[in-house]
């Protein structure tokens, strides 16, 4: 399985992406996503915002957070982290 990691702009904010040769699909970094539309001022802002929007859609009896894969992207610091991807 090949796979690219690529970081895209969203007016003007970075969101890491992977493309998966096999599936013949695009992954985003859900956290980038959520910080680029609620306006975050960095990742760890975002990263909480998801984290209680993630708690509160589960709570109300919401499925479809649980579909996303963890894949390694390439943080600032120049290291790999496991982020969630859909």
């Amino acid at each position: 399985m090949t796979k690219h990691e690529i970081s895209k702009l969203f007016e003007d904010r970075k969101i890491r992406t992977v493309w998966d040769d096999e599936q013949k699909k695009w992954d985003f970094s859900i956290v980038d996503v959520v910080g680029a539309l609620t306006d975050q001022p960095d990742t760890d802002h975002a990263r909480n915002y998801w984290k209680v929007l993630k708690f509160r859609l589960k709570k109300e009896g919401n499925e479809s957070v649980t579909n996303c894969n963890q894949l390694k992207l390439r943080s600032s610091d120049g290291k790999s982290y496991k982020n969630r991807c859909r």
